[in-house]
């Protein structure tokens, strides 16, 4: 057990930062807003604890003490917060593909800003980020409770009034704001609570990562969390986590099988460049394909219900 924790740590904590990257994307998705977003939150709270823990939370501990990280976690999500409400005010006025458009935009924007600016390392980023832990798979302390919380809270607000409120808003906003529900707010409210997610998971993963720069912030990365909610499911928060484990998982499972060391297989050279290379071909396919075939992802409301019903039988 100890030596496969060894081996795949490293995958194991981002199975986990991809579950909670997938519920970042989710969360506008309750309101029916398609929002591209989350990665340019994701680059942005990677970005705060990296210019925090290398210029401001300086220590001569070999370790980065814990309750700094925390510090720079709540940091994060608070900036994160603020700018979702700056930009999900005018932004959320859009609908469909041109609020994605819009969200892609906004992504490329922080993307652009980053690269030019001295405090964020430019094009070659910030690097020696200090390690809180000795080894990978500790940052699971913080990951899994994280994970379990988030999934908690949408667990919860899927049951009270703002959670019917997405639904209703989802469902039909025009609808929605004639019985009082006041779409801006409520859209504005979930993009938000999307950003501060996102703003947070970036702050781990800085970390974890060691050095971070503009490329953990692209386009590529959208389509990559889109991919987590539109296979896993659309409809409720396990699917987000569900696909974001199993696509995190999915390079290196790829990666694997064209590796004859471990298959015994002698894949075509061409094939097996494809497999390890060709991860956002594959993922576009299985967009189409999911969207063909599981119009509402692979976990849904009804799948919960009928076990229930089949089990009362």
């Amino acid at each position: 057990m100890a030596g496969f924790f060894a081996t795949y740590g490293n995958l194991i904590v981002l199975m986990v930062l991809g579950a909670m990257l997938g519920l970042s994307l989710y969360l506008p998705l309750m309101t029916g807003q398609l929002s591209l977003a989350s990665p340019g939150f994701y680059a942005l709270g990677g970005y705060i604890a990296a210019i925090l823990s290398t210029k401001v939370f300086i220590t001569n501990s070999s370790l980065f003490p814990i309750p700094l990280l925390l510090l720079e976690m709540l940091i994060a999500g608070a900036v994160c917060g603020l700018l979702g409400i700056l930009v999900g005010i005018p932004a959320l006025r859009l609908r469909g593909i041109y609020l994605a458009i819009a969200t892609i935009a906004f992504v490329e924007v922080l993307r652009v800003i980053s690269l030019n600016l001295d405090i964020t390392g430019g094009a070659v980023g910030i690097f020696g980020i200090p390690q809180p832990f000795q080894t990978a798979i500790e940052y699971l302390w913080i990951a899994v409770p994280l994970l379990i919380i988030s999934m908690f809270f949408l667990y919860r607000l899927e049951r009270i009034r703002v959670g019917r409120a997405f639904a209703a808003i989802r469902e039909d906003e025009l609808a929605a704001d004639a019985m009082g529900i006041n779409p801006t707010y409520y859209k504005v409210l979930a993009f938000t609570l999307g950003a501060i997610l996102a703003g947070i998971v970036g702050a781990i993963s800085a970390h974890f990562l060691n050095t971070w720069n503009a490329r953990q912030g692209t386009f590529d990365a959208s389509i990559i969390y889109l991919t987590f909610v539109l296979i896993g499911g659309s409809k409720t928060f396990l699917g987000p986590v569900l696909g974001g484990m199993v696509f995190t998982a999915l390079p290196e499972m790829l990666r694997a099988i064209a590796d004859p060391e471990i298959t015994g297989l002698q894949l075509p050279t061409a094939i097996a460049q494809f497999l390890q290379d060709g991860r956002l071909i594959i993922f576009g396919l299985l967009i189409v394909i999911g969207t063909i075939f599981f119009p509402q992802g692979l976990v849904t409301p009804d799948l919960f219900k009928r076990r229930r019903v089949r089990n009362n039988k």
